[in-house]
């Protein structure tokens, strides 16, 4: 279990204080734990290795090597998320120039970032690793995957109980490796006093459901204990991967002015 709690050092944004923690697990089948995570303020970054992959542990290893020159800084820019994202993919791919392995990793990641004054999470994701958002007992999924089965939901042509049982459901079709330069998404959240983010790897998604999720991030009173209490479940239901968390608490965001309304909108866009 790695812990943190962090507030930015610039006097306009300082009074913002991040309680986290993350924890993984290798999970009751696989024998090698391909996810890899980084709690580093301002950033926070879950990469999972492509199952059944070669190398998959390198290439989560990678992209997480790829953000740490971010660590400490008082907030994270876009670009250089972007740039991170950018060395991932170059440090991924030259796992591979022998032809011997095909490598690849899914990723998701939260940075802090100030915007007119005012914190946000900047969201990143490529694949099916996922970012949460919980406040007041309402659970909202963030990011929508990059796979097979979600764009046969986005057709219509099966529903979420269908997908969880389809059999190209861990078909991904953005990855970051070898084959092509996959983009992210994004997403830009409000930050806002009370919030939980959690960040996480498919294998607890496919084991667990949202209900669960949202009751366990309800029920915890740290982030510690939501990481346990997440990872413990997606082992009891049947660990058929590896199962890794980061779970980030908004304890204060300053003085009531300075914090969001609840009716400001999630903004995304694709890049």
């Amino acid at each position: 279990m790695t812990t943190a709690r962090w507030s930015p050092s610039d006097p306009a944004t300082a009074a913002t204080v991040l309680s986290s923690a993350g924890g993984t697990h290798v999970g009751m089948v696989r024998r090698v734990n391909e996810d890899s995570l980084l709690i580093g303020p301002p950033v926070f970054v879950i990469a999972d290795g492509m199952g059944g992959h070669a190398l998959g542990d390198i290439a989560s290893a990678l992209v997480i090597e790829a953000f740490e020159p971010l660590r400490g800084l008082d907030s994270a820019t876009p670009a250089e998320i972007e740039r991170a994202l950018a060395r991932s993919r170059v440090m991924v791919a030259a796992i591979d120039a022998e032809g011997l392995a095909e490598p690849g990793a899914t990723m998701v990641s939260a940075s802090y970032v100030v915007e007119s004054g005012r914190g946000y999470w900047l969201i990143a994701h490529v694949g099916d690793s996922r970012a949460y958002a919980w406040r007041s007992g309402a659970l909202e999924q963030i990011t929508r995957d990059h796979s097979v089965v979600q764009e046969l939901i986005d057709a219509g042509q099966i529903d979420v109980e269908q997908a969880a049982t389809h059999p190209e459901r861990h078909v991904i079709t953005r990855a970051i490796g070898p084959a092509g330069n996959a983009q992210a998404d994004y997403s830009l959240v409000p930050l806002e006093r009370r919030q939980r983010l959690l960040l996480c790897s498919d294998g607890l998604t496919s084991e667990v459901s949202d209900r669960a999720i949202s009751s366990i991030l309800g029920n915890a009173d740290s982030a510690e204990g939501a990481v346990a209490a997440l990872v413990e479940a997606a082992v009891n239901m049947g660990g058929r991967d590896n199962v890794t968390v980061i779970v980030i608490d908004v304890v204060d965001v300053g003085p009531p002015e300075a914090e969001h309304e609840d009716t400001v909108p999630t903004q995304r866009k694709t890049s």
